[in-house]
């Protein structure tokens, strides 16, 4: 895996199909880890470092959906914002939610950017292209601990 990769944390298979489709479109798929719950998400992000100093490596972005089973999505964000290891890291909510509730509670826990999934396939492909390339090329990643 290159050190540049793409986690998505999405519990809907349609839509994760649909953003998997969205970045193969746009020659952004190749490292992409998906995790379907946010335990899940989380236990891949916070893993505790092993005997060998090693934990599992962090991407360079996440997109998040908000509404997931388990652990919500604003809960997860809360929760990579409270660990040294993720705090830094860019979080993109993309989510099919129209709650301005969940806008403002999603920057208020810092999240980077909040995206609505179009419904329109031609519309979200250009809207993940473009988070894409902007957070996987443009964007100057802090360094990571």
């Amino acid at each position: 895996m290159s050190d540049k990769f793409i986690l998505l944390i999405e519990d809907n298979p349609s839509d994760e199909a649909l953003t998997l489709r969205a970045l193969k479109k746009n020659k952004i798929s190749g490292n992409v880890v998906v995790k379907r719950d946010g335990a899940e998400a989380l236990e891949y992000l916070l893993a505790p470092r092993g005997e060998t100093g090693l934990a599992n490596p962090l991407p360079q972005l996440i997109l998040l959906d908000l509404n997931l089973p388990k652990i919500d999505g604003l809960e997860v964000l809360r929760r990579i914002r409270a660990d040294a290891r993720t705090k830094l890291l860019p979080v993109v909510i993309l989510t099919s939610s129209l709650e301005d509730t969940d806008i403002v509670r999603g920057y208020g826990f810092g999240a980077n950017g909040y995206v609505r999934k179009p419904v329109d396939f031609v519309q979200f492909a250009e809207a993940v292209r473009q988070i894409g390339l902007y957070w996987l090329i443009v964007n100057e990643s802090p360094p990571t601990i």
